[in-house]
């Protein structure tokens, strides 16, 4: 069977768009003579389950793609075990993943140490924005400060990540009680961020 190359692109919100990573993508698609197949998701990086991702691994193990070419490494995920996971289940199907902007490929034991130091990175960037992110909250919590007339302090049981992931699971068509499973929260309080709490982007 032929196989392609899969280009994936990832933004977090439906505020967001693809098009800053789409000029670099395309002038690699046209330096190089591969069939592709173009995946896209609007789904935050902190679960690698997402529509997208979902339907591009089915045909990577179907064997319908040999190569993952990405923007940069945190659009494909943010969190270092999701990746390092990833990482492994392409090389044990001789499947080859290349970031353009980070500029490594996982054909050489050196690509594949670049992208496991910058799968940690992506956790790591996105740790200290959380916890800039609560330290905000703790600050403003301590000035009296409460969200859209909600009961006095329901917000703070919520975290940022876990807003981003309700709307994106429901924008994805997940039920509620799907959506409260895997955040850990009640249904009524899933039913409140999504009636009440639009997501920060990241």
């Amino acid at each position: 069977m032929p196989q392609a190359t899969a280009i994936y692109v990832r933004v977090s919100s439906k505020q967001q768009d693809h098009q800053s990573q789409l000029p670099d993508l395309e002038r690699w698609v046209e330096s190089h003579d591969d069939d592709v197949i173009w995946f896209k998701d609007k789904f935050t990086g902190k679960t690698m389950s997402r529509p997208g991702m979902d339907k591009m691994l089915d045909a990577l193990r179907t064997g319908k793609l040999d190569r993952i070419v990405v923007w940069r490494l945190d659009r494909l995920g943010r969190t270092t075990k999701g990746l390092c996971n990833l990482f492994d289940e392409l090389c044990e199907r001789k499947a080859d993943l290349v970031s353009i902007k980070d500029g490594f490929s996982l054909d050489s034991p050196a690509g594949r140490l670049h992208a496991r130091i910058l799968a940690s990175v992506a956790e790591y960037e996105n740790e200290v924005r959380a916890d800039r992110i609560r330290c905000g909250q703790s600050v403003a919590r301590n000035k009296g400060k409460t969200w859209g007339g909600s009961d006095k302090g329901w917000r703070w049981k919520v975290t940022d990540d876990q807003v981003s992931a309700i709307h994106d699971m429901k924008a994805a068509g997940k039920t509620v009680s799907h959506i409260a499973r895997v955040t850990s929260l009640s249904r009524p309080t899933v039913y409140r961020v999504l009636r009440e709490l639009v997501p920060i982007s990241s």
